[in-house]
This record gives structure tokens, sequence and C-alpha cells, in this order.
């Protein structure tokens, strides 16, 4: 599985690492092997993990074998965005 990063992801990343030490090994794992994936607009999938009190999202599209981040963040708005299954 490839990873690409785009310019916008990058800078988030530098931003939540300054803020929250979120090292760019860290997003990786979590797009590997996130605790859920849920679908967010068109096409695009946001990979989540919670993090301490709240939660790290990653939004990428899928082409083929190769993962595109869009973007990324940290939010404490865990009920917000977490799906519970029945």
């Amino acid at each position: 599985m490839e990873i690409v990063w785009t310019f916008h992801a990058e800078e988030r990343q530098r931003q939540w690492e300054q803020r929250f030490g979120i090292t760019r090994e860290e997003i990786e794992t979590i797009l590997l092997n996130p605790e859920q994936v849920v679908p967010d607009d068109e096409g695009v999938l946001v990979a989540q993990s919670r993090r301490g009190n709240g939660l790290l999202r990653v939004a990428y599209v899928q082409i083929g074998s190769t993962q595109r981040l869009l973007t990324l963040y940290w939010t404490n708005q865990v009920n917000r965005y977490w799906q519970e299954t029945p």
C-alpha cells in the first residue's frame, strides 16, 4: 500500500506535531491500521483512532492501491465522529 501525502496534509501534520507531538509515522500507522474507517463526502474516507482524550482523524481517497492523504486533525469531539456499530 502506497501512501501519498498532499502538500496540505504535510502542513497540517507539522502543525499538529508542534501542538500535540503527532508524527508522520503515527499518521501512516493510523492509515494502515485504523480503529475505524468512516465514509465522508463523495469518495472520501476518514481513518480514525482514539488518541489521548480525543480522536485523530485522517481524510484520504483510495486510488487503486494508493491512499492519497488529504488532511488530518485531532479533535476532542469523539462522540460527534465515532460511529458505534450495532
